[in-house]
C-alpha cells in the first residue's frame, strides 16, 4: 500500500502594530507548518515573537516568509531588484526570524518566499536562485519551499537545498503549472468541496485540472492554506480531516524530505 504524506501551511504573523491580519491562533491549531512574515510585508518584531511562541505551544513547524519591502502593498506589487540584492533581503529577513526562533528555543524549518517575490520568482530562474543562494548561504538545512514544478523547486534542487513542492487549497491553475493571476475571474476558488477534492486527486493522484479543462502533472508536497477569516479556517479544518481520511499522513514536510 502506498503512503501518502503532506504538509498543510499557512502564511501567518501578518499583523502589523495595532493592526491584526489574521486568525493566527485558530489556523495554527489544523496545520502543520507556519510560513512567518518577516517584517518587511508584514508583521513586526512583537508579532514575530508571539507567532513562534504560538507555533511551539502548538507542536506547528514553523519558517520565515520574507518578501519585497513593501507594507503599503502588502508585499503583492511587483518590484524591479537586481537578483543580487534581493539575496541580501531574503537573508536579512532570514536572519531576523532565526534570532527569535533561538530566543524561543525552537528552529526553523523552512522558507517560503511571499507574494509578488514568490510569483515572480517561479518563473525567473535568476530571481530563484537568488532565494535558493540566500537559504544555503544561512542554513543549507532549511527546506526551500516553491511553486510546484517551478523554477524555484529547479533552482534549489541545483543549489543543493531540499525543496518542498507546494501546491494551492484555492487557486486556479495555468497549463504552465503557475497559478492564475487573481486579477482575473475563477482565479480563486470559493466551493469548498471542489477545492477539498482537487487537493486530494493532486496528492494521490499528481494530477490537476487546468483553468482550459486540461490536466496537468504536480507534485503536492505541502499544500497552503489561508485562514484569515472564520471560513478559511473551517476549511483548513475541513481539508485536514478529509486528507486524512484519504489515509493521507498530514505531517510537517521535515517529517518526510530528509
Amino acid at each position: 500500500m502506498k503512503i501518502y504524506r503532506v504538509d498543510l501551511n499557512s502564511d501567518l504573523g501578518e499583523s502589523f502594530g495595532s493592526y491584526k491580519l489574521g486568525m493566527d491562533e485558530q489556523v495554527i491549531k489544523h496545520v502543520t507548518s507556519a510560513n512567518i512574515a518577516c517584517g518587511w510585508h508584514a508583521g513586526d518584531p512583537s508579532v514575530m515573537d508571539s507567532t513562534i511562541k504560538i507555533a511551539k505551544r502548538e507542536g506547528t513547524a514553523i519558517g520565515a516568509h520574507p518578501g519585497f519591502p513593501d507594507l503599503m502593498g502588502f508585499g503583492r506589487r511587483n518590484m524591479a531588484i537586481a537578483p543580487e540584492e534581493i539575496k541580501l533581503y531574503v537573508q536579512y529577513q532570514l536572519g531576523a526570524l532565526l534570532a527569535f526562533a533561538k530566543a524561543n528555543g525552537t528552529r526553523i524549518q523552512h522558507l517560503k518566499a511571499h507574494g509578488a517575490l514568490y510569483n515572480t520568482a517561479a518563473q525567473d530562474y535568476k530571481l530563484a536562485r537568488a532565494l535558493a543562494e540566500a537559504v544555503y548561504q544561512v542554513d543549507k538545512d532549511i527546506i526551500f519551499v516553491g511553486l510546484a514544478n517551478s523554477q524555484m523547486i529547479k533552482a534549489g534542487q541545483e543549489i543543493g537545498l531540499k525543496v518542498a513542492n507546494e501546491v494551492f487549497a484555492d487557486r486556479a491553475y495555468n497549463a504552465d503549472g503557475t497559478l492564475v493571476s487573481r486579477k482575473l475571474e475563477g482565479a480563486v476558488i470559493h466551493d469548498a468541496e471542489l477545492a477539498i477534492s482537487r487537493v486530494i486527486r493532486m496528492v494521490k493522484e499528481g494530477k490537476v485540472r487546468t483553468m482550459d479543462g486540461k490536466d496537468i502533472d504536480i507534485k503536492a508536497e505541502t499544500i497552503c492554506v489561508h485562514g484569515d477569516n472564520p471560513e478559511a479556517v473551517e476549511f483548513t479544518q475541513k481539508i485536514r480531516a478529509k486528507l486524512e481520511a484519504e489515509d493521507v499522513e498530514v505531517t510537517a514536510i521535515s517529517n518526510f524530505i530528509k
